[in-house]
């Protein structure tokens, strides 16, 4: 059959626009690509044949490599397999599964929690879930990525306001008023930059105007509060947040992620939350890690753990106060094992990030788009398993690094 003649030139070959595109971030210093590391998460791992100081990670308490976890996945794969094999409305939702989500809703002050594949999975699942046509959702300009899609995916008009800017978010409340809800999505603590959302003055406003407030805990559960139950623990208004999200992957050294709420709208969530429903259930070995995790962050293991990553944190700003960079602030005496190293440009970052690699120190660039253009930073995260010399010896390579690289520090 003869084929008709095309009116447009034929595009280019798709892969010359990939390669296309590759290139463009690599002139940008944008290009990134996966490292791969030696030994279980702790404080020193293998990286290219050599030790270095693991600082870019989030194992905050140190759980990672815990016997009792270990023996936890173990136990667990013996007795319930490898795999849940199925989504939780099928059957995937197994008695691991229960036995966490009972766990997670006392940890967290609540009647009831879900629990999803990932952190990333739960806000694309829960935000949509919660706004959709007729609704608005407003969302804090620094919030993670993964708050941002579910703010897509909702199809709810988003209301994106400046970070923690209280009087911002009021006036956009305001002119919403006509609304089917109103959903505010926020993180507890923010990731990239260590500072903490004004949480009591968000449900204020919350309550004010009859919005739902969800809060993504992720890097705040197991670090702060009474028995590590996050930010709004930390602040005294845990009771006041509408859902509370977290991740298991971070301080509870385990993988997945739960919310957490009344049990009305877990209920609401089981039927409606599409990221819930159409994934297969987290494995079994996951949810006993998680669960293992949660007894020592919450007893009194986990208090000595917080209390000696609360004594680096002041140790490592210090330091940083010392070199000339300047530290997130402190919030109501809650130390955020999180401590963004601003630099500026991509190229910058890099070069700080190679002199830390040579200095035996495993400190990694975060580039735009992750973090505004502008500010590009290494993100060092504490441990409480790092010793008091693994964090001289990561000050003293910033300090050399900055001078080297004329990075205007004092």
């Amino acid at each position: 059959m003869a084929q008709t003649p095309l009116s447009q030139p034929i595009a280019a070959n798709w892969r010359e626009t990939i390669r296309e595109d590759l290139r463009a971030l690599s002139d940008r210093d944008l290009r990134r690509g996966l490292r791969t590391l030696s030994g279980a998460q702790g404080p020193v791992m293998r990286f290219e044949g050599r030790e270095v100081i693991q600082f870019a990670g989030n194992n905050y308490l140190g759980l990672a490599d815990h016997p009792l976890l270990a023996a936890a996945v173990g136990e667990a794969a013996e007795k319930w397999g490898a795999s849940a094999s199925a989504s939780p409305l099928i059957s995937g939702h197994m008695e691991p599964h229960e036995t966490l989500s009972r766990k997670l809703a006392r940890f967290k002050d609540k009647e009831a929690a879900l629990l999803f594949g990932s952190g990333f999975l739960a806000n694309a699942g829960l935000i949509p879930a919660l706004a959709g046509e007729g609704d608005v959702v407003f969302s804090d300009s620094l919030n993670h990525a993964s708050i941002a899609a579910g703010c897509r995916l909702s199809r709810a008009p988003v209301q994106v306001f400046a970070h923690n800017d209280m009087n911002d978010l009021e006036d956009r409340l305001k002119k919403a008023a006509s609304a089917r809800r109103r959903l505010i999505a926020v993180d507890g603590v923010f990731s990239m930059d260590g500072d903490l959302a004004p949480l009591g003055d968000l449900a204020d406003l919350a309550e004010r105007y009859g919005a739902i407030l969800l809060v993504d805990e992720a890097h705040a559960t197991g670090v702060l509060g009474p028995r590590g139950g996050g930010a709004a623990a930390r602040l005294g208004v845990q009771e006041r947040v509408s859902v509370s999200m977290g991740t298991l992957g971070k301080a509870l050294a385990s993988y997945g992620a739960f919310a957490c709420s009344d049990g009305e709208v877990i209920d609401y969530l089981v039927n409606v939350a599409r990221t819930f429903i159409y994934s297969t259930a987290l494995p079994p070995a996951a949810l006993a890690a998680a669960g293992a995790a949660i007894d020592l962050a919450s007893g009194e293991e986990g208090d000595r753990r917080r209390e000696r990553l609360a004594a680096l944190c002041r140790m490592f700003r210090a330091g940083l106060e010392r070199i000339g960079f300047e530290p997130p602030p402190v919030v109501s005496d809650a130390e955020v094992p999180i401590f963004p190293i601003i630099v500026g440009g991509a190229g910058e970052a890099l070069a700080l990030a190679d002199h830390m690699l040579t200095a035996g120190v495993f400190l990694l660039a975060i580039r735009p788009p992750t973090v505004p253009e502008g500010t590009s930073r290494l993100r060092a995260t504490l441990m409480a398993t790092h010793t008091d010399a693994q964090i001289d010896t990561a000050l003293d390579a910033l300090e050399s690094g900055a001078r080297k690289l004329g990075l205007g520090v004092r």
